[in-house]
């Protein structure tokens, strides 16, 4: 992803979280994490975050979904002793539409991105508006796409591994690559 996309991304994450009025520093504003997750279609797939805390114990963090914008499928496995990473999230301002496993919502309110359809495969649906919230455990196939005013969420959780999720789409590189 080119540093001005990445920059561009980062500054329209800021807005969305003033509209949930979370309150950030200057040092969490300057590190926002913009994930396309090396699709190169942040519009439609992609992820901003904050991280405040990722401890051996515990993970808190602030994700902003711009309109339609989707955080494609994956899991959190099991690392070694390590069962998997539990996590809850709360909607703090949009809508939030998150598949899990489990009989298939007809008609979902997301729009399947284009560009890997193939890979999105749990469809039962749970929409989840400001104050609610879900908790997945561990190893838990899921996704997620705000609605058409974009989404603030708030994720607990135990310890984050990033790096060792397990995307359903094999192309996906979770940690960002940002060029000049």
């Amino acid at each position: 992803m080119k540093h001005d996309v990445y920059e561009a991304a980062r500054l329209r994450a800021i807005k969305l979280f003033n509209r949930a009025s979370i309150v950030l520093t200057e040092e969490e504003k300057s590190s926002i994490e913009v994930a396309d997750f090396g699709l190169d279609d942040l519009e439609h797939v992609g992820l901003q975050l904050v991280t405040y805390v990722n401890t051996k114990r515990c993970c808190a963090k602030e994700l902003v979904l711009f309109p339609r914008q989707t955080c494609p499928e994956h899991r959190h496995p099991r690392i070694g002793e390590y069962p998997g990473k539990e996590e809850t999230f709360r909607v703090r301002y949009g809508e939030v539409y998150l598949y899990v496993d489990g009989p298939d919502t007809k008609d979902i309110k997301a729009r399947i991105p284009d560009n890997g359809k193939e890979y999105y495969t749990v469809f039962h649906e749970i929409v989840l508006k400001p104050g609610e919230q879900y908790t997945l455990a561990p190893n838990t196939k899921h996704w997620f796409q705000a609605g058409d005013n974009g989404a603030v969420v708030s994720e607990f959780s135990t310890t984050s591994y990033d790096e060792d999720d397990i995307f359903t789409d094999v192309r996906i590189q979770r940690i960002p690559e940002v060029e000049d």
